[in-house]
């Protein structure tokens, strides 16, 4: 996809740390030199492009309760419907398909590791698929981002 500019200096500026306050939008624009109304239309058409897919906060889930990656290798013909149960959880989120035989995955996040248990419990039994559960032994940190070039 090829990005105009204020996408790309959206995305340059604010892919590491929303400003944390009442109105990050108006605040991001004043920083951005434009408009709230410009910055909701920009991750509106990123969105939609599908090159943005979320915008939202990560958690250190030690200090949020329990969390855990699991996956399940489901039936090609049944892949939709099982992620749709899956999805059904407030607790997932990254629910996505890859091409394994693990081919669903999926993270739970709860208040603690038995509420996270009962869910997987429910999964198997509801779906008849075993859930592989791979809890977070140990914690990397990777600041994942991607420089986009001269965005002047």
């Amino acid at each position: 996809m090829n990005l105009d500019p204020l996408s790309r200096r959206l995305i340059d500026r604010f892919q590491h740390g929303m400003p944390l306050c009442p109105e990050p939008y108006r605040e991001m624009a004043h920083t951005l030199g434009c408009t709230e109304a410009e910055v909701m239309a920009c991750l509106q058409h990123l969105e939609l492009a599908g090159t943005l897919s979320r915008i939202g906060p990560v958690f250190e889930h030690s200090r949020a309760g329990a969390s855990t990656l699991a996956a399940l290798a489901v039936p090609t013909e049944r892949l939709q419907q099982v992620a749709e149960r899956v999805s059904h959880y407030p607790e997932v989120n990254h629910n996505y398909a890859r091409e394994h035989h693990y081919n669903l995955w999926f993270v739970l996040t709860g208040p603690n590791r038995q509420h996270l248990e009962r869910i997987l419990a429910d999964l198997e039994q509801d779906t008849g698929l075993t859930p592989l559960d791979l809890p977070m032994l140990t914690a990397y940190r990777i600041d994942l981002g991607f420089a986009l070039g001269d965005v002047s």
